[in-house]
């Protein structure tokens, strides 16, 4: 994903042509006339033309260092990426503060609109103040060390990574030891309380200075729409997911029931948040055996398809690369292969979390995998690949327009992509004899469900809880209780032990003290399902949806270019029209890809009380 990388040299251009050309002597005499001179569209585009050439450098300079170090993990490229990052963020505020002095000025729509792109560029404007940046970049940095250094240890002594809990939470089925390892974890986000409630106050104060009632105003302001707006878009959409999340949360609370009896999962209540085999409850696939329906089995394992017919690490994605190839988009480059990381070295440490990467906003696209074989990596390349093919599609846009539509768009292609992973794709290559007949999609459609169904409103409930406390809605005496109230109310999900606001329970999901913006995957899981479905049809697929699979369509494939070429240089709701034909996001796909498993579902749960 392309972020913008702006430098001081950017800045230096850029308040000159602000002040009017004035050299370095005469800026001290400039502030007054540099108020009074009328800025124009002319200055707007000196001061754009002048920062992208900038930028394109800069962009290039700092992935190069990040790559590095994700590649080359010691405490020279740690420090080497952590000094490229300081000196950029601060020259980003400065920047996105030279941009707000046309908000006033008449301009074109794309001088408007590149502007604020570089306003918003910003995740947590800091204020202008020199001393409250510097504490502010310090809070940031001692929130990612307590979330990154966190540990649980146990009675006998023994420290649990994160890692090392979650795997306990997916595969353990005793009540009390799910309940410590989710207890344990959320002693370590206790001592974040003081300090994100600072954060608040600081990056509020840096929004106001750019011309935003609040940060969480600034972040909505991202989507082409009025804020307000498009939060009540967001209601809008998972109104239309609600049914079905109902229906599996009546399903999987019922089996939770059987398995650890009524009095510790009540058919009547929201279900313990420790019981979902996730950290977080946010997805639920883990505890798939558990709610599995009889004869699921769909007859056949990818692992053991790709081990079969010798596929190793380079094939499988080569084999990825086919896909897109066989939608008529050209060949990756053969820096692609030479520069990439496909598998864990055994020599050195790496972040090993799968991620594409183009390095140079033109043709240097790579991955970084550890890769597994097995038929859930295959999926993973098909994914990431999708963010690679999207970044090369786009590469001819201004650099202000090097990203997707909205930051929604590019993990929806990567999974849109995926979704076509299916078991008639894989007989089409080569690695399946016979698809399995549709009684054994319940399985395969289920098991999807809670991964991505169940995703859906955690989705859409840690901004609503991040946007209320940016506007003041929530106040910090508050943060704990007003989390788990938005929890049940969107999730049905509860905290298995009394909590308090002594907990900072947020600060245990990386995204909170990280200050990741979450609404991205609440929208990527809503317009991965519109798009596979429009693409579907462009494709001419007459069966069902879920069984559906692009590869081989060129239609298919150059309407999906068509909008991976925009960029952002259009609204994405101009670009989500292109390939769907309209331009307002439907949920309404999402029930017919699942609609087998609804039927299912209701079924199951008829005789029960659902809802809590």
């Amino acid at each position: 994903m392309i972020t913008f990388k702006l430098s001081a040299t950017a800045l230096l251009v850029g308040s000159a042509l602000l002040l009017g050309g004035c050299s370095p002597q005469q800026q001290a005499d400039a502030p007054q006339q540099a108020e009074q001179k009328q800025l124009t569209e002319a200055d707007a585009q000196a001061f754009l033309a002048e920062t992208e050439t900038k930028l394109v450098q800069l962009y290039k300079e700092s992935n190069r260092a990040e790559w590095i170090y994700s590649n080359f993990i010691t405490e020279d490229t740690a420090s080497l990426a952590a000094d490229v990052n300081e000196k950029l963020t601060v020259e980003m505020v400065q920047l996105a503060t030279a941009a707000a002095k046309f908000d006033q000025v008449a301009l074109s729509n794309d001088s408007r609109r590149k502007l604020d792109k570089l306003k918003l560029a910003l995740t947590l404007p800091a204020p202008q103040d020199a001393a409250k940046t510097a504490e502010m970049a310090k809070i940031v940095a001692d929130l990612g060390g307590i979330y990154g250094k966190g540990k649980y240890c146990k009675a006998d002594g023994k420290c649990l990574s994160l890692g090392e809990m979650s795997a306990i939470m997916a595969s353990s089925r005793d009540y009390d030891e799910q309940l410590e390892m989710w207890q344990g974890w959320r002693e370590i986000s206790k001592p974040m309380r003081p300090l994100y409630t600072r954060l608040i106050e600081l990056t509020n104060e840096g929004a106001k200075e750019l011309g935003y009632a609040d940060t969480g105003a600034m972040w909505r302001s991202k989507y082409d729409m009025p804020a307000d707006d498009f939060a009540k878009e967001l209601d809008r959409v998972w109104d239309q997911v609600k049914p079905l999340y109902e229906s599996l949360h009546c399903h999987v609370r019922s089996k939770l029931s059987e398995q650890y009896g009524a009095d510790k999962v009540p058919l009547d209540k929201p279900i313990p948040a420790h019981l979902l085999g996730n950290m977080w409850a946010q997805s639920w696939g883990n505890v798939y055996d558990l709610v599995a329906p009889k004869d699921a089995d769909p007859g056949y394992d990818v692992t053991e398809l790709l081990a079969k017919h010798n596929y190793d690490e380079i094939k499988m994605v080569r084999g990825a690369e086919a896909f897109f190839s066989s939608l008529g988009f050209a060949p990756l480059p053969d820096t692609f292969y030479q520069r990439s990381l496909f598998t864990k070295p055994a020599d050195r440490d790496v972040e090993c979390h799968a991620s594409a990467w183009d390095l140079d906003a033109k043709d240097d696209l790579r991955i970084k995998m550890c890769i597994q074989r097995t038929g859930e990596e295959f999926s993973v390349i098909h994914h990431e690949l999708g963010h690679n093919y999207y970044q090369r599609a786009y590469k001819d846009q201004p650099v202000y327009y090097q990203e997707s539509a909205n930051d929604g768009f590019h993990e929806a292609i990567g999974d849109t992509i995926a979704l076509s992973v299916t078991p008639d794709y894989l007989k089409q290559i080569g690695l399946l004899d016979k698809v399995p007949d549709e009684s054994k999609d319940i399985g395969l459609l289920l098991k999807m469900a809670m991964d991505k169904i169940a995703f859906v409103p955690f989705g859409l409930l840690v901004d609503q809880w991040r946007w209320q406390v940016f506007n003041g809605h929530i106040t910090p005496e508050q943060y704990n209780q007003s989390w788990w109230q938005l929890r049940e109310k969107y999730q049905g999900v509860a905290a298995p032990i009394e909590r308090s606001e002594a907990d900072f329970d947020p600060g245990a999901k990386y995204h909170v003290p990280g200050n990741v913006p979450y609404t991205r995957y609440f929208l990527a899981h809503i317009l991965q399902f519109q798009f596979h479905k429009a693409l579907c049809d462009i494709a001419g697929n007459e069966g069902a949806v879920h069984r559906c699979s692009i590869y081989n369509s060129k239609e298919a494939g150059a309407k999906l270019n068509q909008m991976l070429e925009m960029g952002s240089s259009q609204s994405w709701q101009q670009a989500l029209e292109v390939v769907t034909g309209k331009p307002e996001m439907d949920a309404t796909a999402i029930l017919d890809y699942f609609a087998p498993l609804q039927a299912y579902l209701d079924e199951q749960n008829k005789g029960m009380q659902c809802g809590w």
